[in-house]
């Protein structure tokens, strides 16, 4: 039977303390036990149902994790105040001094300079590989490697993971296949291909109105339980806790990631080929020229499409820069960084969220100056989108 993300999330039934259609958002920092054995026990992880302190957990951020370990497929999940609060307790968790990670080498920019210029100081290193291809990642495992990470869907160069494939790689040297999924909710589960854990930023397209930070890790009982450790547990001693109103916010826009991913794909794959079709040298896994295009069709859930992320190169930063300020101008978007919005965001990732990697790197991995990164919005006319676009690259001449 076909995994479908969007009805694990709508079976879910939650009532508010009076009967709401809304579960009621618990405002309360601490919580208060009818005796002291309750509350040792809670302390100890042993009284479920139990509530002690909000940055060890609360009911309305339990509501949401649990609402995106359904989406996900996973036992549990705890979320985070942001991202990188997803990413970097889980890498701290699974490794410690002497340990190794093996990484996808195109990863969001603040996840690679956690690893490159971070870790290193704990005695953790990583070796940043080509991740679609397997023998290279094969090659560069370890005796000390813990971790293959890698993105579903690469930030910027839209590069797919073989979940599969890398599933595989991990079980058979016994090591954690780690996946941020924050491009591709519910197009791509990469649980239900092998992943062991799965980690998104909540700020880009699962809340989707760029009004809140957030993160989540979705994973087994056991490992969400070793992140929440008071003792031990990255999670709960790094304290990246949301808060209990900003997931209750997220959660209400959950119920529609659906409709907003299937408009988002349908956007991003017209923009895509009209832009080809221009001779633009055009990245999206949509398209048949894609160098993964039947890797992520075999791996897509049915209906979301390939997500709202493509990327265009003009051929230099001046001409990118110029050519989004005059789409800016022309009120088609925004200049900014981030993804998920409702109206389109355009960025040169090379001097902004991937600035982080050396430029020689950069060149290396194929992220060039004129390349544009484009989260695609919800337009509801996407035909005059397009032909205002289009007419702001005659007027700069960069057709």
């Amino acid at each position: 039977m076909a995994f479908k993300p969007a009805n694990n999330i709508q079976d879910l039934q939650y009532f508010g303390e009076f009967g709401g259609v809304n579960p009621s958002i618990s405002d309360s920092s601490t919580y208060t036990f009818l005796s002291a054995k309750t509350m040792f026990d809670t302390f100890e992880g042993n009284a479920d149902g139990c509530y002690l302190y909000s940055r060890h957990s609360s009911p309305s951020n339990l509501y949401l994790g649990e609402a995106l370990a359904a989406m996900e497929g996973t036992e549990t999940a705890t979320v985070t105040a942001s991202g990188m609060g997803a990413i970097t307790p889980v890498l701290l968790q699974l490794c410690g001094n002497g340990d190794h990670i093996v990484s996808s080498r195109t990863i969001y920019g603040g996840t690679y300079a956690f690893l490159k210029n971070f870790t290193p100081r704990l005695g953790i290193e990583t070796s940043f590989v080509d991740i679609t291809k397997l023998d290279i990642v094969e090659a560069a495992i370890t005796e000390n490697t813990k971790i293959l990470y890698c993105e579903s869907v690469s930030n910027p160069l839209l590069e797919v993971a073989d979940v599969k494939g890398l599933a595989d790689l991990a079980k058979k040297y016994n090591l954690q296949l780690v996946v941020d999924n924050t491009f591709s909710p519910l197009s791509i589960s990469p649980k239900n291909l092998g992943a062991d854990i799965v980690i998104h930023s909540l700020t880009k397209f699962i809340n989707g109105s760029s009004d809140t930070v957030g993160g989540v890790v979705c994973g087994s009982q056991d490992m969400i339980d070793q992140l929440r450790n008071v003792n031990d547990g990255a999670a709960m001693l790094l304290g990246s806790t949301m808060d209990s109103l900003r997931s209750a916010s997220v959660l209400k826009n959950l119920r529609t990631l659906h409709i907003r991913m299937q408009q988002h794909s349908k956007n991003a794959l017209f923009l895509a080929e009209k832009f080809e079709g221009l001779d633009l040298k055009t990245v999206y896994p949509g398209l048949k020229s894609h160098p993964s295009h039947e890797l992520f069709t075999s791996m897509m859930n049915d209906k979301y499409g390939y997500g709202g992320m493509l990327t265009i190169d003009v051929g230099s930063l001046d001409k990118a820069n110029s050519l989004m300020e005059l789409m800016q101008d022309r009120n088609l978007g925004y200049l900014a960084v981030s993804l998920g919005f409702y109206k389109t965001l355009f960025s040169a990732p090379g001097s902004s969220t991937s600035s982080e990697i050396p430029e020689d790197e950069q060149a290396e991995m194929g992220l060039s100056d004129g390349l544009i990164r484009f989260s695609i919005g919800l337009d509801a006319d996407i035909e005059r989108t397009f032909e205002m676009m289009h007419k702001c690259m005659k007027d700069l001449s960069i057709l």
